[in-house]
């Protein structure tokens, strides 16, 4: 639940560092994010424990969220029960590289508690990261003003790109967790917007 600014500094200890912070599966998750990487610079990251309940069991899973000079890197590492495949509990993570200049939309959402009372820090977050790999078709049936019309309109609708997207709160996660996810979205943005 760390992220970091922009600036020239490499910051891959600093990543080790908060994987290694979370205790979920520190080793694993460190190499996943490492080879995905591939040795270039981290210029940011922000990363995300999330456990879930399920049952009488808990499920964890991690999202590690990587900027470099060239590319946005995402790790996701889940860990599963025995199945029939394995028969041992095994982890499970997949990486994504998408290079920056293919970032179409970093969209941030802001919850602030009390407004009247001026600016205070966001108590929830969400970043919506777009790059055309996966897009939402919302369509419902198209109509016309008059009502008593009876034709048929068609259909009309939105597409949305929704590729990646990350909520955090102050109440299950933290304020820093919030502040650094928007942290993180900042240091994207800038980077994004100068290609």
């Amino acid at each position: 639940m760390r992220s970091t600014r922009t600036d020239d500094r490499d910051r891959t200890r600093e990543l080790l560092g908060a994987i290694e912070q979370t205790g979920y599966y520190p080793e694993v998750v460190a190499d996943g994010v490492a080879a995905a990487v591939a040795g270039e610079q981290v210029v940011s990251y922000y990363v995300h424990h999330e456990p879930t309940f399920e049952h009488d069991e808990v499920r964890r899973h991690q999202s590690v969220v990587v900027l470099t000079p060239s590319r946005l890197v995402l790790a996701h590492t889940d860990e599963h029960a025995p199945d029939d495949l394995l028969p041992e509990p095994y982890t499970s993570t997949s990486t994504e590289s998408v290079r920056l200049d293919s970032v179409r939309s970093v969209v941030v959402t802001r919850m602030v508690a009390n407004p009247t009372q001026g600016p205070t820090p966001a108590a929830e977050a969400v970043m919506t990261i777009g790059w055309g790999g996966v897009g939402r078709l919302d369509l419902e049936p198209a109509g016309c003003s008059d009502p008593e019309c009876e034709a048929d309109h068609g259909y009309t609708g939105s597409m949305t790109a929704d590729d990646f997207t990350l909520r955090v709160s102050a109440t299950a996660d933290g304020p820093d967790a919030v502040a650094g996810l928007l942290s993180f979205a900042e240091s994207l943005s800038a980077r994004t917007h100068l290609r």
